[in-house]
């Protein structure tokens, strides 16, 4: 009776598909909420500077709200490629 090994390669190409996974899950974060956490730096960064942060903090709101509007609009494959 012979047993059969599996592939070599078979583990390292399903690590390969993982890390592919995550990397587009990250994208997707990223391009949903890059502006707010963007702003959210710019406010962290003036306040340590000492100055006045209200309008990097306006900034933030607004690409928050941006965000939270992106992510509740409904996608279908009809509309999925139409401006937000």
């Amino acid at each position: 009776m012979r047993h059969e090994q599996p592939m070599r390669g078979q583990g390292m190409t399903e690590y390969i598909i993982i890390v592919a996974l995550i990397a587009v899950a990250a994208i997707g974060v990223y391009t949903a909420f890059g502006k707010t956490v963007r702003g959210q730096m710019a406010v962290t960064a003036q306040a340590l500077a000492g100055k006045s942060a209200s309008t990097a903090r306006t900034v933030s709101n607004t690409a928050a709200d941006e965000a939270q509007a992106q992510a509740q609009r409904d996608l279908k494959l009809d509309n999925y490629d139409q401006p937000r």
